[in-house]
C-alpha cells in the first residue's frame, strides 16, 4: 500500500500585519520558487482577514517530501524573513477532490494536480 497524501498547513505570524495587496506582492514574488519542489502537488497561499496570520495549505505526493522541504533551513529563513518562527499541522489526505479535472483521487497524481 501506497503511503497517504499528506496536506500541511503552515502558519505564523507576521512582525505587522500584512494587507491583501502587501500579500499578493510578496507571495507572489517568490510563488515560482516552488512550482519545482519535489513532492509538491500545490500550494496556496494563506492570509487572515486582519493580516495577523500568514502562511501556507500545502499538498504533497507523501511526507518524506513535505518534510525535505520544511527543514530547520527553511524554518530558519521564515524566522529570518518573517520574525517569527512558522507553526505547521500535518495531516494524511487518504482521499483528495479535484473538481477542476472532475477527479478523486486517493494516491497522488503522476503528471500533476
Amino acid at each position: 500500500m501506497q503511503q497517504p497524501m499528506v496536506v500541511t498547513v503552515v502558519r505564523f505570524p507576521p512582525r505587522d500585519p500584512v494587507g491583501l495587496q502587501e500579500a499578493r506582492d510578496q507571495f507572489g514574488a517568490n510563488a515560482a520558487g516552488y512550482l519545482d519542489v519535489p513532492g509538491l502537488l500545490w500550494k496556496a497561499y494563506l492570509r487572515s482577514e486582519d493580516g495577523t496570520t500568514v502562511g501556507g495549505a500545502y499538498w504533497w505526493a507523501d511526507r518524506q517530501s513535505a518534510a525535505a522541504k520544511f527543514n530547520e533551513g527553511w524554518r530558519a529563513g521564515m524566522i529570518e524573513k518573517y520574525g517569527a518562527a512558522p507553526e505547521i499541522e500535518w495531516f494524511e489526505a487518504p482521499v483528495v477532490v479535484d473538481p477542476l479535472r472532475q477527479a478523486i483521487r486517493v494516491d497522488p497524481p503522476t503528471t500533476g494536480p
